[in-house]
């Protein structure tokens, strides 16, 4: 806003396709950013350009003129007395209320039921829409890191991207990517392959000498791989592919089996809540267990390394509990074939009870988690030093 308190921003017009939470973080390091004006406008528009819909944005914000004597347009403009800076920081400052990018409503001929979708062409071509996502990550520059980019006065020995692919997944010739000939593995492969591969360029300007277009730098991975995720994510949960790239945990970038929400929050809190001595132990189990190719076996290691840290927590367990009830935790662990593997477990039960047994030890060592931290002293009590 400005200084007078007015919107200086209207953002009716504005439809974001990002994350907003990615949008935000992107743009409060612009806000941050030290250097040039003309470089840091240029960061502006170009991260304008690609978490906002069309150029309306980019427009707006070439059109506040910044006060005489400042960087920036001179022309005329109804954001008089505002600069770049006020603009932009409004828009971040305001962006969980930009709506969301969705399809549009359907049109006079698919209501009328007139589109190729109602005529028998139904089916999504899924690795084609995938292919299509990569490309668009890398017309914007997101595989310049790994691959290089053409410049008519850079050198000509460019990265082979062919091999750059091969070196990860060990089968050659995948680039330029042709979708009718992958089959499931390769396909599989090529999704978690591109997670580590694409980088976003915070900065990019235009090469006009020989119309060489635009070229980009100041890569950083963290961004693009959590709007690759929300992409590729999005258009496997759309045609019911029951993987999803993980976001977090040993298995970050790989595809693992989709859960609900609520499991889905439950590993994010154990993710990040548990103590440092357990976390790789952590980290492990739920790798082993939520793995796209996991195994009854890999599901029962996965328990047993679940089952071990609450063994290690079992004074704790029986100070909350008391004694014997302590043990009925365990009951599950000792009575069925997981560890132990006596002639006196039950052997003879569903799978499905692994995914109970599992999700259940997970859950139990959230609440470990929290006894722990109860049970630590508060930071910064009366009987501590005065930090310096």
């Amino acid at each position: 806003m400005s200084d007078d308190g007015a919107v200086i921003v209207d953002l009716s017009n504005y439809e974001l396709v990002w994350p907003t939470s990615l949008f935000v973080s992107e743009g409060e390091r612009i806000l941050r950013t030290k250097g040039s004006r003309s470089s840091w406008e240029e960061r502006v528009e170009w991260l304008l350009t690609e978490a906002l819909v069309g150029s309306t944005a980019v427009a707006d914000f070439q059109e506040v003129e910044t006060p005489h004597g400042g960087w920036g347009s001179t022309r005329e403009s109804r954001y008089r007395g505002d600069t770049r800076e006020d603009w932009f920081e409004e828009l971040i400052s305001r962006a969980s209320e930009i709506r969301p990018a969705v399809a549009p409503r359907p049109y006079w001929p698919q209501c009328q039921g007139l589109s190729l979708s109602a005529k028998g062409s139904t089916a999504r071509d899924v690795r084609r829409e995938f292919s299509l996502i990569v490309s668009d990550f890398a017309d914007n520059g997101y595989l310049v890191e790994q691959f290089g980019e053409d410049c008519v006065d850079g050198p000509e020995d460019l990265p082979d991207a062919s091999a750059v692919i091969a070196r990860r997944l060990g089968i050659p010739g995948l680039w330029p990517l042709t979708p009718t000939v992958w089959d499931e593995d390769i396909f599989y492969g090529l999704i978690e392959v591109f997670h580590d591969l694409v980088s976003r360029p915070r900065l990019r300007r235009f090469h006009s000498y020989g119309a060489c277009g635009w070229h980009h730098s100041e890569f950083h991975n963290g961004p693009a791989r959590i709007l690759y995720r929300t992409k590729v994510n999005e258009l496997l949960r759309e045609v019911g592919i029951e993987y999803e790239l993980a976001a977090e945990g040993e298995d970050l970038g790989r595809l693992v089996t989709v859960t609900d929400d609520a499991r889905h929050q439950l590993v994010h809190r154990v993710l990040n809540d548990s103590p440092p001595t357990v976390t790789a132990r952590v980290r492990h189990a739920i790798a082993l267990f939520r793995a796209r190719d996991a195994s009854l076996e890999s599901k029962r290691s996965a328990i047993v390394a679940a089952v071990g840290i609450l063994e290690e927590r079992r004074s704790l367990i029986r100070e909350e509990l008391g004694k014997p009830n302590d043990g009925d935790l365990f009951k599950i662990a000792n009575g069925f074939d997981l560890r132990h593997r006596r002639a006196d477990q039950l052997a003879d039960y569903n799978d499905a009870f692994l995914d109970w047994i599992f999700w259940w030890y997970l859950a139990t060592i959230e609440l470990t988690n929290k006894l722990i931290e109860a049970a630590e002293p508060p930071r910064g009590g009366s009987g501590s030093e005065p930090p310096f």
